[in-house]
């Protein structure tokens, strides 16, 4: 475990000088501003990362469903006009009951929020060095992935990471 944790904290130091969108082009202190010409550069990037780290562990990889994407960037949005960060829509819905309205047949296995001025490269850091979030995204079971957000004018981020598991996925494992 020791190991992968220095794995993770490698890897996102490396990956944290990637070329990110959104620098003001200034010297004092960068508002993270995301450009919707680059929503499928940051998923990937995410997606890219857990994946590495997933191998590190063991696990299999995972892949961006447009289902999982639908019901994160939803939820995203929600916080936001709640102002608070939780698991539960302004409807009373659950995580369970928003990837169920968007069709996902697959078996919802976790999530993971946040609200946060920080890019997802530092997001997805913090995520990993709370044992219960870190559980949630390499989770083994987990093979589909829905990553979105929600930037508010002021450029807090509502990020939200949902993992699942395919129908049939259970009996293909084994």
């Amino acid at each position: 475990m020791t190991r992968l944790l220095a794995f993770i904290m490698a890897s996102t130091l490396v990956l944290a000088g990637c070329d990110t969108a959104g620098t003001n082009g200034s010297s004092g202190p960068r508002q993270y501003k995301i450009s919707s010409n680059n929503t499928a550069k940051i998923q990937y990037r995410v997606v890219d990362s857990i994946n590495a780290l997933r191998q590190a562990s063991g696990a299999g990889p995972v892949t961006m469903n447009a289902q999982l994407n639908a019901a994160a960037a939803t939820h995203s949005r929600d916080m936001s006009a709640q102002n608070r960060p939780w698991h539960f829509g302004s409807d009373g819905s659950s995580p369970i009951q928003r990837v169920q309205r968007v069709g996902y047949a697959g078996r919802f296995l976790g999530e993971t929020i946040s609200e946060t001025y920080e890019t997802e490269l530092e997001t997805l850091e913090a995520w990993l060095s709370q044992d219960d979030t870190r559980a949630v995204i390499l989770n083994p079971q987990a093979a589909d992935i829905g990553f979105a957000w929600f930037q508010e004018s002021n450029g807090k981020i509502w990020w939200t990471l949902i993992v699942g598991q395919p129908t049939g996925a259970a009996q293909l494992q084994g």
